[in-house]
């Protein structure tokens, strides 16, 4: 549904033809979640099929272009009213691997949890050393100012993610030792760590900065299109 709403709202800005709205949404996005052609082709059409945007003739290239309709307007608007709905969350790799890891022979569940962990630091690392460079962005006044913010909050929501992901990372491992001791020793073992408060990204991105004593990330950072502009 968020490709199908993002079409929309980047149609919102005028007549667009399929693969320049894919630019357009990577750009707008970092390529966080890359789309193909084929993707945004068969997306339009549903579009269409739904009365949400219609041809608007083509360019001088030949490019065919879609318009939003006023059908398609008043979903886009209803769309940034409604909540995102959390009633169905999607499915996380990570919790299915660690609850099927529970009680599997052969599995060292606090190894999983460590090596997870030391990716999690990782991808953070990267994700915020990735958002100095867009807050740079921003204040250099680049002409791409509005998709730098845009790809900003983008980063941001991943540095909290990831962050909230190590806590529980912590939590998991907390929660296997106390569940390993025996039953007279749970009552004075540690209580897993309860849920902190998110870190401000912008404490995370000055521990980035250079001449902090952080230590920087030697993997290939997150596959981003913003990650070509530094």
């Amino acid at each position: 549904m968020s490709i199908r709403h993002g079409l929309l709202a980047l149609l919102e800005r005028g007549p667009r033809y399929g693969s320049q709205l894919r630019t357009e949404f990577e750009s707008r996005t970092g390529s966080t979640w890359p789309l193909n052609v084929g993707q945004v082709y068969t997306t339009l059409a549903r579009l269409e099929r739904d009365g949400l945007v219609a041809p608007g003739g083509e360019d001088a290239a030949g490019h065919t272009l879609y318009v939003i309709t006023d059908t398609g307007s008043a979903e886009l608007r209803e769309w940034y009213e409604r909540p995102v709905d959390r009633a169905n969350p999607p499915r996380d790799e990570l919790s299915i691997k660690l609850a099927m890891a529970v009680g599997s022979p052969g599995v060292d569940i606090r190894a999983v949890i460590q090596s997870q962990r030391h990716a999690t630091i990782r991808a953070m690392q990267d994700y915020t050393r990735l958002k100095a460079r867009a807050l740079a962005a921003v204040e250099n006044g680049d002409t791409r100012e509005r998709d730098d913010v845009a790809w900003l909050l983008v980063l941001e929501q991943l540095i909290f993610q990831t962050e909230a992901e190590a806590r529980w990372l912590d939590h998991c491992e907390a929660r296997l030792v106390r569940l390993s001791l025996p039953a007279d020793r749970r009552a004075d073992a540690p209580r897993p760590p309860q849920a902190a408060e998110p870190v401000d990204p912008s404490a995370a991105a000055a521990a980035a900065a250079p001449g902090s004593s952080r230590t920087e990330p030697t993997t290939t950072p997150p596959r981003t299109a913003r990650t070509r502009r530094g």
